[in-house]
């Protein structure tokens, strides 16, 4: 097995990290990635295996289970009771008693409310120029969740702050500082979503606080630590990753000078499953082995951590032609950036309606909507987004 070291803090791995999961995946299988002290795959057949075998799971084997220290107890506190973290039963429990709440018809009933709110945001745009993250795409998604679940859109900013602390513990410059101001986040978020619970279980409202508390499975309900864990990943989750990809959108539209005829309603759906393919927001995600297994011919070993690359195997030539080209015309077909099997990211369906309501509508009222300089990516890997997105446009 080889070895391929490369530093996640890299600035030119940081703007271009295809390069090196082009040679993980032609490393074998598996290489090893000794930066993060486990292996690692690129090969989509691979991702999507691992995705969908039982035998791998998030929650790591009580073998394995390490000690939290104290200045991050507000944050585990969350991560022991979130989905994301867990393996069935427990995760099957939770995620059931949630897809009761959060259903494909709630989220198709926001179209009229989400396309308003994209009207609005453009209509407060700077006539000739802005950071187009900062105006529209990170507003756009935090408002959405907020107003789904029932947090009033006032605190919209509170939430922002309170999820960009929190996910700096996915990132590779994490430092004690970074952990700390996670760990404030956490406490302060679960206090105020704590309170707003308990005023719901008093005066249940229709959004989706309330019917979290409501939804009942063979006999139970969420707890209360549930509860906070739950919200607070629909909340992260719901809009985080939803920034970055709308300005990586944005940005791939813009640069591959896609003709307007791709985000017409009959070739959208096509268009956005391509964006979502070519430069996705999540790059990396673990798994623990629960027993020894076989990949292609090499063996992995139970109480193992891999660490599957979702963008790399987005880009696997076994799987897409010309997979490094950027092309709205190609066959839709499945890629990982929601993931698969059990843990496929249930906001979802909400991503792709806002992506879809909001793209052709930058496109259509920005005119002339171009990049004035090079967009640089933030350092966040594992994630993937910008900076800035500073573009020009008249506005209609």
């Amino acid at each position: 097995m080889q070895t391929l070291s490369q530093s996640p803090l890299d600035p030119e791995f940081v703007q271009n990290p295809y390069p090196f999961y082009d040679r993980v995946r032609q490393g074998g299988p598996f290489v090893q990635w000794p930066e993060y002290g486990f292996r690692v795959t690129a090969r989509a057949a691979i991702v999507g295996m691992a995705l969908r075998d039982r035998r791998l799971g998030r929650e790591a084997p009580p073998e394995q289970a390490v000690d939290i220290p104290k200045h991050l107890e507000p944050f585990y506190a969350i991560e022991r009771h979130s989905m994301l973290e867990l393996e069935a039963p427990t995760h099957t429990r939770l995620r059931k008693l949630v897809t009761k709440a959060f259903t494909p018809r709630r989220i198709a009933g926001m179209q009229d409310e989400i396309a308003a709110l994209c009207h609005r945001l453009i209509d407060d745009l700077p006539e000739d120029g802005c950071d187009l993250l900062e105006h529209f795409a990170k507003p756009l998604p935090v408002i959405v969740i907020a107003r789904l679940l029932g947090v009033p859109e006032s605190d919209a900013d509170k939430l922002l702050a309170w999820s960009n602390a929190m996910v700096q513990m996915y990132q590779a410059r994490r430092d004690i500082s970074l952990e700390e101001d996670a760990a404030r986040a956490s406490a302060e978020e679960a206090a105020y979503l704590g309170d707003l619970i308990e005023t719901r279980r008093k005066a249940p409202g229709e959004d989706l606080i309330s019917e979290l508390i409501a939804v009942e499975e063979e006999g139970t309900h969420l707890t209360r630590d549930e509860l906070i864990s739950t919200v607070i990943l629909l909340l992260n989750a719901g809009h985080e990753a939803t920034v970055h990809q709308i300005g990586n959108s944005v940005k791939t539209l813009i640069e591959q000078t896609v003709a307007p005829h791709w985000l017409e309603p009959a070739r959208i759906d096509g268009t956005i499953e391509e964006l979502l393919r070519f430069d996705p927001p999540l790059h990396l995600f673990t798994r623990w082995l629960y027993e020894d297994m076989e990949f292609q011919g090499q063996v992995l070993r139970k109480g193992e951590r891999i660490g599957l690359l979702l963008a790399g195997a987005n880009r696997d030539p076994s799987a897409w032609d010309d997979a490094s080209v950027f092309d709205p015309s190609r066959p839709v077909r499945t890629n990982f950036s929601f993931g698969a099997g059990a843990h496929f990211c249930i906001g979802a369906p909400l991503a792709r309606l806002e992506l879809k309501l909001a793209l052709p509508m930058l496109m259509e009222r920005l005119q002339g909507l171009d990049l004035p300089r090079r967009p640089y990516y933030a350092d966040l890997y594992h994630f993937h987004g910008l900076e800035k997105l500073q573009v020009t446009y008249t506005k209609r």
